[in-house]
């Protein structure tokens, strides 16, 4: 904005959503094909047909698809009704992506039968392709067909003093010339951002990773790195401080007010309506619920403000910038408790700049291997 002297900007979501879709099909059909040998009932293939793909992903996915196909202006690629609700999208795709499932397992099982392991995986490849080809036609069909990665566009805007402006240039291009003077921030500073989370089932102070969990084959692999939440939070409070904005993953749904826009655990008294039946509903611990599937990340926001009481040396709210648009909330914007952060915020996307030494150690540390149906791995 700064750049372009610009009131307001918005980078395309839908250029995203699209390659994330086509993406995320690939890897499904490759852990298909490598997981040949598994039963079909056993609990990994149903993870894996239980939900092919989502909407949602985290941060490292984000890193894939920006260093793979770059980012555009929201006015050359703007949201298609497929792209803001994509239910019908995601049953189309789910059921074509199951049928292929099935089908990859009987084809091989066939070829395999009566020709050499090469040429088996050479015909493997060739109809997992033409799979990923029926996913793209369904997807320019739906969301139209995205700017090309490497070839030329042409973006014309007014800036904020009324000059007319044209800016040619490449999706990667203009994913790379990221830049804000004010904050120090650079387009690789962002994709060297730590992603902390707080899971308390697992050792304080080791790197986590989530196995078969992933878009880009060959791409990064979805990392966390475990760290208490005093430890989460002075983080986040040090990256405030300096003015740049916090991505972090929590479970909305939980004590989180969608019309008021407040989150906080005294948010609903159950016990006005249900009586003692109710009991306490903060009865499991934050570990307790993960290990239940009671709660788990299920949604991406953004923290751009934090009140810290200066006294005491402890932080007691925090401002959080949503996605569901100006009725959510007030215009958009929530309040979050420091209690709710606590008990439901479990991951903050940090600049290294503002980790000590000691965590950014360890995050280049070997990681603990979970397994595909941890309740932490994914976002929407």
């Amino acid at each position: 904005m700064q750049k372009y002297e610009l009131d307001s900007f918005e980078l395309s979501q839908a250029h995203l959503f699209f390659w994330d879709k086509l993406e995320k099909a690939n890897w499904f059909l490759e852990q298909i094909l490598s997981t040949l040998n598994e039963p079909l009932e056993g609990r990994l293939m149903q993870r894996l047909l239980g939900e092919p793909l989502s909407d949602g992903g985290q941060w490292d996915m984000v890193h894939n698809l920006v260093e793979k196909y770059g980012l555009v202006p929201q006015a050359l690629y703007p949201d298609s009704f497929s792209a803001r609700s994509s239910s019908v999208l995601n049953s189309l795709i789910f059921t074509k992506l199951r049928e292929f499932a099935l089908k990859l397992r009987w084809l091989a099982a066939e070829k395999s039968s009566c020709g050499s392991i090469e040429e088996t995986v050479a015909y493997m490849e060739t109809v997992k392709a033409d799979m990923v080809r029926q996913i793209h036609s369904i997807l320019v069909t739906t969301l139209g067909p995205p700017p090309a990665v490497d070839a030329e566009f042409t973006w014309e805007f007014v800036d904020r003093t009324g000059r007319a402006r044209r800016v040619r240039t490449t999706p990667k291009a203009f994913a790379r010339d990221i830049y804000t003077p004010k904050f120090g921030v650079t387009a690789s500073d962002v994709a060297g951002m730590v992603s902390l989370v707080d899971d308390p089932r697992n050792p304080a102070m080791f790197p986590l990773e989530v196995e078969r969990l992933g878009n880009v084959v060959g791409g990064r692999g979805v990392r966390y790195t475990n760290v208490d939440m005093a430890t989460l939070k002075r983080a986040c409070v040090a990256q405030l401080r300096a003015g740049i904005p916090v991505f972090f993953g929590c479970d909305v749904g939980k004590f989180s007010g969608r019309d008021s826009g407040v989150m906080d655990t005294a948010l609903i008294d159950y016990t006005l309506g249900f009586g003692p039946a109710a009991g306490d509903m903060h009865a499991m611990s934050k570990q307790e619920r993960l290990q239940a599937g009671e709660s788990a990340m299920t949604h991406a926001m953004v923290l751009t403000a934090v009140h810290v009481d200066e006294k005491a040396g402890k932080t007691v709210r925090w401002r959080v910038q949503n996605s569901w648009g100006e009725d959510a909330g007030s215009a958009g914007w929530f309040v979050m408790t420091d209690r709710w952060m606590d008990e439901f915020v479990y991951q903050a996307v940090i600049d290294s700049r503002f980790l000590s030494k000691q965590v950014r150690d360890v995050a280049k540390g070997n990681a603990i291997v979970l397994p595909l149906w941890d309740p932490m791995g994914s976002l929407a």
